[in-house]
């Protein structure tokens, strides 16, 4: 089998590389630095820029799949132009590979398997959200799933299935919010961000890449929910960690107005709630390696 990588040397898509190539599944992947384009056994790169709509269309040849990870990263100040990079480093990503495939005479393309996120769905304390649930949350963040799916859905039109991955709150030490959470509890400063209450569906950084890695295997298409199935309130993941590298925890919570102040319409991101149900992907099959944090934390810290 070949497979196709957009956003292949980020913190997921390395990984995924790394379990493919495990499996001998033939990986080529996306770049926008030609610097980095290599060649190997089973691992070929190629040029694309999705601004100047520029593309290898060599890139899919003997591919069966397209992992679609691309994206410019949430994790910067909310400017304006930061927004916008956000939004259209996805939605154009998506938008070249579809023309692209749609120019070629023919393809071998069969499923595109697209990152996404939770934080489309509305913050709330008391919802059990699931995939059949409709309601986008009125955030940027929710604007910007909002399009990044939409556009995905194109490729039904190219009789191409389609499956979107909603990836909730990942835990890995070498990238994504553990690491800064981390920081302030190993200096003793650990703290909850307002009351704590909201709700935190993590996943562990490997059970996220076995999702990827089951809807290729089986093909799967529709909106899953990658979380593990005990999501967490806030404050208890906070004191789970701390638990963990053995730090107290005594601090108050930090008022919603003090991050407002230091990151702007960015804090959202400390105190929304979002309880959501993998049981979808359950349902088709999938196990899950680490369905509760302590464990997940013990694997990643310890």
């Amino acid at each position: 089998m070949g497979v196709l990588i957009t956003g292949a040397t980020g913190l997921l898509g390395t990984k995924i590389v790394e379990r493919c190539l495990r499996k001998d599944v033939s990986v080529k992947y996306l770049t926008t630095r030609k610097e980095k384009i290599v060649s190997e056994k089973n691992y070929q790169g190629y040029y694309w820029n999705p601004e100047t709509k520029e593309i290898d269309t060599d890139c899919f040849e003997g591919v069966q799949v397209i992992i679609h990870l691309a994206g410019g990263t949430v994790s910067k100040r909310w400017t304006s132009s930061n927004k916008k990079e956000i939004i259209d480093s996805r939605v154009q990503s998506a938008r070249l590979l579809h023309s692209a495939l749609k120019s070629l005479p023919k393809h071998s393309v069969a499923q595109i398997i697209s990152a996404s996120g939770i934080s489309v769905y509305p913050d709330s304390l008391t919802k059990y959200y699931n995939e059949k649930d409709t309601q986008i949350d009125h955030s940027f963040l929710g604007e910007v799933v909002k399009a990044w799916e939409a556009e995905v859905d194109t490729f039904f039109g190219l009789n191409i299935k389609v499956a979107k991955v909603r990836i909730g709150l990942v835990l890995s030490t070498e990238g994504g919010v553990l690491p800064e959470f981390k920081k302030p509890i190993d200096l003793g400063l650990g703290a909850v961000f307002g009351t704590g209450e909201q709700w935190q569906s993590w996943v562990h950084i490997d059970d996220v890449v076995r999702v990827f890695i089951f809807l290729l295997k089986y093909c799967g298409e529709g909106t899953f929910n990658a979380v593990a199935p005990n999501p967490v309130t806030q404050s208890e993941l906070i004191k789970a960690i701390a638990k963990v590298v053995d730090k107290p925890m005594f601090l108050p919570g930090i008022p919603k107005g003090v991050m407002r102040l230091v990151l702007g319409e960015m804090h959202n991101l400390m105190y929304a709630s979002q309880r959501v149900s993998s049981k979808k992907l359950e349902d088709q099959g999938f196990e899950f390696k680490y369905p509760n944090l302590q464990p997940a934390l013990l694997e990643l810290l310890k």
